[in-house]
């Protein structure tokens, strides 16, 4: 198997359904953490979950949580069962901002995912439409975009984290937001997502789907949910895109990366 793509069968370089799914995208729909960034490289997940249910204990609030969302290394699965459990958005809303305030913090460690920025700027060159839809707070997302100096290149268009946590992914809420923004048809857009959760809610809101996994753990996880098309790194993308490049810039004195 190559390094460039991880799949149930073993391929050599770009499959003819990945050029089909990047010739068909005119927006693509971006999960933030994992394809874009690795944003708890530096400030453990397991770390940030864990002080959040630590803060439910001064609370008195720790008996809502299983046994496994007690020890879980996912900070949105202790939001979620605060969710679950009714007791009014005040409690909802306190956790969420101190997830946020987590995540902020592990912005300024956040490793970018190789291949990330120049695929993105050079989609954007190309006059793709980009959104981010997350489970990550907005906040977030557009600091570190913003710091990448990104942030052109998706605009307004950062759906992520709320109050309402029943709406995260796999909830496909957030890819609505932005379809309907866009005012695009799923049939034209592409969701590139790490996570079971991105696939299943891609396949609820009838979008393409391209699954990202750096690890053979992700790659199982994706391929177990049932995920078709994943690659192991975003290199294989970007030279897809360079290969059909327009002969002339899209847009006037617009350049691709790298030229």
């Amino acid at each position: 198997m190559t390094s460039d793509t991880t799949r149930t069968e073993p391929v050599a370089g770009p499959t003819d359904r990945l050029r089909r799914l990047v010739s068909r995208a005119e927006v693509v729909l971006w999960d933030f953490d994992g394809p874009i960034c690795r944003l708890f490289a530096g400030h453990p997940a397991p770390e940030v979950a864990g002080r959040l249910v630590d803060w439910l204990e001064t609370r008195g609030l720790r008996g809502l949580l299983t046994e496994a969302e007690r020890h879980t290394a996912d900070p949105h699965a202790v939001l979620r069962a605060v969710d679950r459990a009714g007791l009014g958005l005040d409690v909802v809303a306190q956790l969420e901002e101190r997830l946020t305030r987590e995540e902020l913090r592990a912005t300024a460690t956040a490793m970018p995912t190789a291949w990330a920025d120049p695929l993105i700027r050079t989609w954007t060159a190309l006059g793709a439409r980009l959104a981010v839809a997350s489970n990550n707070s907005p906040r977030v997302i557009g600091a570190y975009l913003a710091g990448r100096g990104l942030a052109d290149c998706f605009g307004p268009h950062i759906y992520g984290r709320d109050t309402d946590a029943h709406r995260l992914k796999p909830d496909p809420y957030h890819l609505h937001r932005a379809l309907n923004a866009l005012t695009a048809a799923p049939a034209t857009a592409l969701l590139i997502g790490d996570s079971p959760t991105d696939h299943e809610a891609a396949r609820r809101a009838g979008i393409p789907f391209l699954g990202y996994a750096r690890n053979t753990r992700k790659a199982r996880l994706l391929a177990d949910a049932g995920a078709r098309d994943v690659i192991g790194s975003l290199e294989p993308l970007l030279r897809l895109l360079r290969e059909n490049k327009p002969s002339s810039p899209p847009r006037a004195q617009q350049h691709l990366p790298g030229q």
